[in-house]
C-alpha cells in the first residue's frame, strides 16, 4: 500500500532525476563537439607540415564557438578539452579564458585566446596575439579591441583600483626564437570588450622613467627557466632576478637568474616592487648564493 508520507520525498527524487536528465540531454551536443575538437587539436599541435598547423586552429576555433553557442555551454566544464587547452578562471568565476598555443616553426609559437563572460546569450570576446607588432616599450602599451600580448596564461588573481576589479594575469611567452618572457599583464572587462595593461605597477616605465608600467615583464634566455608566480607564505609576487651574462643590460636573450628572488606586493592599488623578497644563504669564498629550499623547483613554466 503506498505510504502518503513518501510523497515529497518522491516528489523530490522524481525532479531530481528529471532535473540531472535534462542537464545531460543540454549537453550532448557539445560533449560531440568537444569530442571532435580533440581529433582537430591533435592535428593543430602536431601535423606534420608546419604551415598547416595554422588551418586546423581556424577549424578549432569555429568549433569552439559552435560549443559556447549551445545553450546554458557556460555551465559545461569542457573535461576532455582541459587536457588539451587551459581553461582558466579567476577565483570569483566572472569569466573564463580558453588559451593555447600552437608552433609555426620549430622555434617559435603563435597563441590564442577567448574570453566568455557568464551569460545566457554567448558573450566572448576573441583574443588576437599582438606580440609580434610590438617591436619596444611594450610596458607602456594599453591593448583594446582583443588585441593581446600573447601566451599560456597559468594564474589569474583580482584585485580592486578605484572600484574596478583588475585581473593581473601570468603569462609565459616564448614566441622568440632566442629568448621568453614571463608576463604580469593587467586586464580590465567592460561593456566594450576587453583592455590589457593598466598603471597598476609601482615601477617606472624603462621607455617613460616619469609614468608607472602598465605590465611587467621578465625576458631572460631561452635555454634557462626563470620563475615568476604567487607564494602565499610571502604575500607576494615573487621572480627571479636576472643578469646580463655579457654584462649588457640591452640584451635580453642574454639574461638568466642570479640566485636572488624580487617580489611584487598589493599595497596602496598596485603592485609595489620588494627588493630581496626571499632570503638566501650566502656563502663564503665567492660560492653562489642558496635560494630557500622551497624555490629550488620551477613554479609557474
Amino acid at each position: 500500500m503506498f505510504n502518503k508520507s513518501w510523497a515529497p520525498l518522491l516528489l523530490v527524487v522524481l525532479l531530481s532525476f528529471s532535473v540531472r536528465s535534462y542537464a545531460q540531454d543540454d549537453f550532448t551536443k557539445i560533449q560531440q563537439i568537444e569530442d571532435s575538437m580533440l581529433l582537430t587539436a591533435d592535428s593543430m599541435y602536431h601535423a606534420f607540415i608546419p604551415d598547416d598547423r595554422a588551418a586546423y586552429t581556424e577549424r578549432f576555433v569555429k568549433q569552439l564557438v559552435q560549443a559556447l553557442k549551445e545553450p546554458n555551454s557556460w555551465a559545461y566544464e569542457f573535461p576532455k578539452l582541459q587536457q588539451e587547452i587551459n581553461i582558466m578562471y579567476p577565483e570569483d568565476r566572472s569569466f573564463r579564458i580558453f588559451n593555447w598555443g600552437i608552433a609555426p616553426t620549430e622555434v617559435t609559437r603563435r597563441y590564442y585566446g577567448a574570453v566568455q563572460l557568464p551569460e545566457e546569450e554567448l558573450k566572448l570576446y576573441p583574443l588576437f596575439d599582438y606580440s609580434d607588432k610590438i617591436k619596444k616599450c611594450a610596458e607602456d602599451t594599453v591593448l583594446t579591441k582583443g588585441k593581446w600580448i600573447g601566451g599560456i596564461i597559468y594564474k589569474i588573481m583580482a584585485n580592486k583600483v578605484d572600484g574596478e576589479t583588475v585581473y593581473t594575469l601570468f603569462t609565459l611567452n616564448a614566441a622568440s626564437a632566442i629568448s621568453n618572457k614571463k608576463i604580469l599583464d593587467p586586464m580590465i572587462i567592460t561593456d566594450k570588450g576587453v583592455t590589457f595593461g593598466a598603471p597598476i605597477f609601482d615601477i617606472p616605465s624603462p621607455c617613460n622613467p616619469e609614468n608607472r608600467s602598465n605590465r611587467f615583464i621578465l625576458e631572460y634566455k631561452k635555454e634557462v627557466q626563470a620563475s615568476m608566480n604567487w607564494d602565499s607564505d610571502f604575500n607576494a609576487i615573487f621572480f627571479d632576478r636576472l643578469v646580463s651574462q655579457v654584462n649588457d643590460p640591452n640584451r635580453k636573450y642574454t639574461y638568466v637568474p642570479s640566485g636572488q628572488y624580487d617580489g611584487l606586493k598589493w599595497k596602496g592599488q598596485k603592485w609595489v616592487y620588494v627588493e630581496n623578497l626571499i632570503p638566501i644563504d650566502i656563502r663564503k669564498d665567492g660560492e653562489a648564493p642558496t635560494p630557500n629550499p622551497k624555490f629550488k623547483q620551477e613554479k609557474g613554466n
